[in-house]
């Protein structure tokens, strides 16, 4: 199916032929906006600025989703509308778009002209205009946006007529120059490159007084509308005409265009182009930053294929991560690919002096243009014309620093010609990515590598090398931040007589880092993006500093702030936009970790201690209330703990089915471990061991020991310090259960039987079963099989005592692997399956599968080697489904030997290396007894 879609007028489109309808005024908007990005993607946002503007409706999304539809109904089948990545993408074939073919003929044309062939010259340029029938979207009511678009497409037109008009000056046909050149003058009396070639066609055809005469009404025109006197060239041009110089004959071939499409700065028909060079110096000793700058190559390549078009990239990031180390670095490796130089402008946006008005940004540049500083206009829009003006046939690159918004730079772009711009800002810029269609290059920190070669470059390898292990702190303390580092390595570079080791030391704590940078003032520079904030956002920013870290979600900064998800995320978006906060996954936002140090030091300073404590304990409440329902779900036979009772909530949105609190856990799990020390350590005892006896319901399944083990111990000190004893029995028995799975008996012991002593004063008999369960799992470790089944027995009787059936089930398995393991097997299948039928009852499938694991070998072991499989098998999916993994990888361990029992070693080696894969993931020490398995194969 051959499409013909064409701008160069009223937008029309064609299908083998046939006009193709296109439907209402808002589904031709879109079709011509997506038409304008051909090939990209665009996202909702952007479309809807560009079909409503500011009067976007509640229906927008849906009244989209309409148009597209009713386009991909008008083109037809193999419509190439496509959805993609939160937006839409328009599939265009080469020549598919009347501008492309127009931008072809026309480059063609330029081409010709350069290599001194006006016949071909001008025979491309004229197949070029054919393509137009009009102002570009004549047809439709165009915003402001897409009209800059179109007025953009007018000017590669006039660019192309001043070209055309070259080659037929060339060719010797100086009446059709003037004819042409009177009718666009008219329109665009601006052009000073017009005017000169009009002067020089009147002179030919021997109307030397309208020749002197056009350059009077160009003087006068510029004049009243920009101020300004004609371009040197341009008055040269004049005096040649006074004194009738031979360069005014018809040249003997046609004259050879500059690579920009401009006329030769010797020839007759163009002012001279001034040169500016404002860029400062680059930083020196610039690292890394390799696929940013290859971005930037990449902006700069795709303009130079389209000439007439300004490139524009957005680059942010938050306070000192080179952002403009980056631009000037790029910049001058690319200076020389912008033939009429380069501006630049430090627009101190986020200053305490304050920021740079565009009017006085647009006056330095006119003056480094060449406009005289009593002939710049003194309305800024005027002053902004005039500088798009200067700038439309020129090639320059445009460097803008440090801006606050998207608003501070608009009016500092150019209109139209082959200029590129680069903006770097904390702000993300998006109106500049909507509207103007900026291109967003996005900073982090450096990685790793290149924060070490950073050092390097300012104190040398050789220190670096004898105290790599502090190296690597420094490195860490300053987050990988550019600036950080940079002050870092001045205060090494300083003293060079000090250990790194003891300046490492001295960035311990998060404060003590913020005091160590303190030459380097980075307090102050964050305190410029946070003074940008408005007072919600600025609140907000404080509270979130009493959060741990390393991340958190909308929820979790309600929480914080005392409000609803829907008040506080607005306000999450600011932070964002400002890069004080990074969305690093939809939804999660997370602080680089000294500006979180920053936001504590202020939430310390500005808000009163019942302020903090209130904020924490909302904090915590949010936690422990979203984590104790998730915690039910993945183990409901689990005995249940009294939870701190819930706070009032504004709103509240618990998790409602195992996936979804296993997913819940998944995402929190580094948040809850820092959770639990730091609710500990701010006096919230309480909160601290019962989140982390939810968190257990996660950590233990997934074989997570030393997790467990550093939350328990803080669960323990918490209950303690309190005198919560229930807290203190949980937390004992817990951490007993990590320190017997990470090797330390004795000490599991210890806690075991403390656990069982505060379980009996509390006259508790599920905690006492539930802890001798698991005291007969340790005795049964270490080899004393009588005692392990005596507390097996204990607990048995504990659980039929309350009526634990959950429970007992448990236990009659445990009795029943002891049993197998005295090589009483027949014994062992009784009890273990009297226990599967209780599992299968209560639907415990966690439960099912130990005993299934407990069957097997108790099978095995009788020489029931299929059977044991079978229940193998089983069990290994039973834990998978309930992704308890350490204990799938228990299974699949044994599945295996039953596998190498029955011949088949194929099936033994693929269930023993998939053991050992999941004890490597978890890091359990077992991965080298399952490793020695493969080995003897």
């Amino acid at each position: 199916m051959r499409v013909r879609f064409e701008l160069l007028g009223p937008l029309r489109v064609h299908r083998e032929g046939q006009p193709v309808p296109l439907g209402s005024v808002k589904q031709r908007l879109l079709l011509a906006t997506l038409l304008l990005r051909p090939n990209e993607v665009v996202t909702a946002s952007e479309l809807a600025a560009m079909l409503w503007g500011d009067d976007e409706p509640a229906s927008a999304a849906a009244n989209l989703r309409t148009y597209v539809r009713g386009l991909r109904r008008a083109l037809g089948g193999g419509t190439p509308i496509a959805a993609a990545a939160g937006g839409y993408v328009l599939r265009v074939g080469a020549g598919e778009r009347d501008l492309d073919l127009f931008d072809a003929a026309a480059a063609r044309g330029r081409e010709a002209l350069a290599a001194s062939d006006a016949d071909r010259a001008a025979a491309e340029l004229s197949r070029a205009f054919g393509l137009w029938r009009g102002e570009p979207l004549s047809d439709l009511p165009l915003g402001l946006a897409l009209a800059r678009r179109a007025a953009r497409l007018v000017e590669r037109r006039l660019l192309a007529e001043e070209d055309y008009a070259e080659a037929v000056l060339a060719l010797g046909d100086p009446a059709e120059v003037v004819r042409r050149l009177r009718l666009l003058l008219d329109r665009h009396p601006l052009r000073q490159r017009a005017w000169g070639q009009l002067m020089v066609g009147l002179y030919r055809i021997g109307d030397v007084g309208g020749a002197l005469d056009a350059f009077q009404q160009a003087r006068q025109v510029l004049a009243e509308e920009t101020g300004l006197d004609p371009a040197p060239e341009l008055t040269r041009l004049y005096d040649d005409l006074l004194h009738h110089r031979p360069s005014l004959a018809a040249p003997q071939g046609p004259q050879r265009a500059a690579p920009d499409g401009s006329p030769s700065p010797s020839g007759p028909s163009g002012p001279v182009v001034q040169r500016p060079q404002q860029l400062p110096r680059a930083v020196p000793g610039f690292v890394g930053r390799g696929a940013e700058l290859a971005s930037l190559d990449a902006l700069l390549d795709r303009g130079a294929q389209g000439p007439t078009s300004v490139v524009i990239a957005a680059v942010s990031g938050m306070a000192g991560v080179g952002k403009t180390a980056l631009a000037l670095h790029w910049a001058h490796q690319a200076a020389d690919r912008f033939p009429d130089g380069q501006l630049y402008v430090n627009l101190r946006g986020y200053d305490e002096a304050g920021a740079v008005p565009p009017a006085d940004a647009l006056s330095g540049f006119l003056e480094a243009l060449g406009v005289p500083h009593a002939r710049i206009p003194s309305d800024p829009e005027a002053r902004a014309g005039l500088c798009r003006s200067l700038l439309a046939s020129r090639r320059m690159l445009v460097v803008l620093d440090n801006a606050r918004d998207s608003a501070q730079v608009r009016a500092l772009l150019p209109g139209s010609g082959g200029c590129m711009v680069v903006v770097t800002s904390r702000d993300r810029l998006d109106g500049l990515i909507a509207a103007e269609w900026a291109v967003p290059l996005t900073l982090g920190v450096l990685t790793t590598e290149e924060s070490t070669n950073l050092l390097a470059g300012r104190i040398g390898t050789g220190r670096l090398a004898a105290e790599p292990a502090a190296v690597a702190e420094i490195v860490e303390a300053a987050g990988r931040l550019p600036l950080a580092l940079s002050i870092l390595a001045a205060r090494v570079a300083t003293h060079p007589t000090f250990p790194l080791g003891a300046i490492a030391a001295e960035l311990h704590s998060a404060e003590a880092r913020l005091d160590a940078l303190a030459d380097g003032d980075v307090r102050r520079v964050f305190s410029w993006s946070y003074l940008a904030l408005g007072n919600d956002a600025a609140r907000l920013f404080t509270l979130l500093g009493l959060h741990p870290g390393p991340d958190l979600t909308a929820a979790a900064a309600a929480a914080l702030a005392g409000m609803t998800t829907a008040a506080v995320t607005p306000q999450l978006r600011e932070l964002a936009r400002l890069h004080l906060l990074t969305e690093h996954m939809p939804g999660r936002y997370a602080f680089h970790d000294l500006l979180r140090a920053y936001a504590a030091e202020i939430a310390e300073s500005s808000e009163r201690a019942d302020e903090r404590a209130a904020a924490r304990a909302r904090l915590y409440d949010h936690y422990l209330h979203a984590a104790y329902p998730a915690a039910v779900l993945l183990q409901p036979q689990w005995p249940r703990i009294d939870p701190v009772p819930p706070l009032p909530a504004l709103a509240r949105r618990p998790v409602t089915d195992h996936d979804s609190a296993l997913a819940w856990f998944t995402a929190e799990r580094r948040v809850l471990i820092r959770v639990v020390r730091q609710a500990a350590e701010s006096g919230f005892e309480a909160y601290a061991w019962q989140i982390a006896w939810a968190l257990n319901t996660f950590l233990a399944p997934r074989g997570l020991w030393q997790d467990q083990l550093a939350t328990q111990r803080v669960a323990l000190a918490a209950a303690e310090k309190i005198d919560d004893r229930a807290g203190q029995a949980v937390a004992n028995r817990l951490l007993s259960r990590a320190l017997t799975r990470l090797g330390d008996h004795g000490a599991a012991e210890q806690r075991l039987r403390r656990a069982l002593e505060m379980h009996e004063r509390l006259t508790d008999p599920t905690g006492q079963a539930l802890t001798l369960h698991n005291y007969c799992e340790l005795c049964y470790l270490d080899g004393r099989l009588d005692e392990a089944l005596a507390h097996a027995r204990e607990a048995l009787r504990l659980y039929r005592l309350v009526g634990n059936h959950s429970g007992e089930a448990r236990t009659l398995n445990a009795i029943g692997w002891l049993l197998a393991s005295t090589g009483d097997y027949v014994q062992a299948i009784e009890s273990c399956t009297e226990a599967l039928s209780h599992q299968r009852r209560s639907d415990d499938r966690n439960g099912q599968a130990a005993t299934l694991d407990s069957l097997g070998f108790a099978y095995d072991r009788l020489g029931e080697r299929e059977r044991a499989a079978e229940c193998y098998e089983e069990a290994i999916q039973l834990f998978r489904d309930s992704v308890d993994r350490y204990h799938e990888a228990e299974t699949l361990i044994r599945l295996g030997d039953t596998r190498e029992a029955m011949g088949d070693a194929t099936a033994a080696t693929a269930a023993w290396r998939e053991g050992v894969r999941i004890y490597d993931e978890v890091g359990d020490s077992a991965a080298e007894e399952a490793r020695r398995r493969l080995e003897r194969r």
